[in-house]
């Protein structure tokens, strides 16, 4: 097994603990297994794998590659869009302010238009409601219900005071700035808030202005690192511990603020919805080719545009029901989300849960591993 990634991840830790006057021995919480099969994964690619252990916050699995190898940063401090991962989070917002409702329906006949704006979407029946809006990622539905909560004059006096409370509860599902992570660099992406838009939009700002963020594009990036944080959340239905690297010993416990629960602002009942929406998304959604008999996944893609090829995203987590993983890929210039995001995080998903892959399994690693990505 190559021995780069681990030997470099433990060398940042060890410059950064030894700034901090901290001690510098004791192992690291990444799972060998899942790194050997993570920079197999991402031969050829530019993009990151972060996999964390819902229960405890640690990072069992943290890979990058790049033309230059490995780069720590494309997963804890390179800020993307996240696409359509992020409706997950849209949704629990506004399903706890009350902004929609479980059973709401939204119609959404070939895409978003609003005058000369218009908006692809997957050809899908319709009007649809959330846990459908999830697993099919309709783009209409969540730019409709975005604008439509910016600009709702009865919950909010103002725009200004919707995005204020939109990123409240973002933030305390750990978005919008650094977790704090045991590893030096991290970077917290944009999470729009009042002074940034108006500083953006000096002319003056609506709903319609930053709907885009209801879709994951626009005003709002995230590091891979959230991406999974944000997974392990939606996991632990609203809670997370921050996640971390260090691996507990007799002589080096862990600082507090890692052992340390933190509970997000988001309805117990909204979480349902979502964990079912996700989980649809892999039976009959856009992610059906994760899908499998052997436990239940939820997961959420993202297709992400940008200059040169979409950007390919997946968030996931498994077992639905008892999850011991939490995970996030993020390959640049990879394409649709169900193309290869998805498939990758399958497999880090099985090593884990199973022990090793099976046949089938393998011979797609293979394949995946052949593969290779330009712009």
């Amino acid at each position: 097994m190559k021995k780069t990634v681990l030997f470099f991840l433990a060398l940042l830790l060890f410059t950064h603990m030894q700034a901090q006057g901290l001690p510098t021995d004791g192992p690291l919480t990444v799972r060998p297994l899942l790194q050997q099969l993570g920079e197999r994964l991402l031969a050829g690619k530019t993009g990151s794998i972060v996999a964390i252990k819902p229960a405890t916050g640690e990072i069992i699995c943290l890979v990058t590659n790049s033309p230059e190898g490995f780069n720590v940063n494309l997963a804890i401090a390179k800020p993307y869009a996240p696409g359509s991962t992020f409706k997950t989070a849209q949704a629990l917002v506004m399903l706890t302010e009350g902004n929609i409702t479980p059973d709401m329906t939204i119609a959404c006949v070939d895409g978003f238009t609003d005058g000369n704006i218009h908006v692809g979407c997957h050809k899908h029946r319709s009007p649809l409601a959330l846990v459908d809006a999830l697993a099919i990622s309709c783009n209409t539905w969540f730019l409709t219900t975005f604008a439509s909560m910016l600009n709702d004059k009865f919950m909010y006096e103002t725009p200004a005071e919707a995005v204020t409370v939109w990123n409240n509860h973002m933030r305390s599902m750990g978005l919008g700035g650094p977790l704090g992570v045991d590893i030096p660099g991290e970077k917290g992406g944009l999470l729009a808030n009042v002074n940034y838009l108006n500083r953006r939009y000096p002319k003056g700002w609506d709903g319609k202005t930053v709907m885009w963020a209801g879709m994951g594009q626009g005003d709002i990036t995230l590091t891979p690192l959230q991406l999974c944080n944000l997974a392990a959340v939606i996991a632990n239905r609203g809670f997370y511990y921050p996640p971390h690297i260090h691996q507990a010993t007799d002589s080096r416990p862990l600082p507090q603020r890692y052992l340390t629960r933190r509970n997000t602002s988001i309805s117990s009942d909204a979480f349902q919805y979502v964990v079912e929406g996700m989980h649809q998304a892999v039976v009959k959604g856009t992610a059906t080719s994760v899908n499998t008999a052997n436990y239940p996944v939820c997961g959420k893609t993202g297709t992400v545009e940008n200059s040169g090829k979409d950007h390919s995203a997946f968030i996931a987590f498994a077992p639905m029901n008892n999850p011991q993983i939490a995970i996030a890929v993020y390959i640049e210039h990879g394409g649709w989300g169900a193309d290869m995001a998805a498939p990758i995080a399958s497999l880090i998903i099985e090593e884990y849960l199973k022990g090793k892959l099976s046949v089938q399994s393998e011979a797609r690693a293979k394949r995946i591993a052949q593969s290779k990505i330009g712009k």
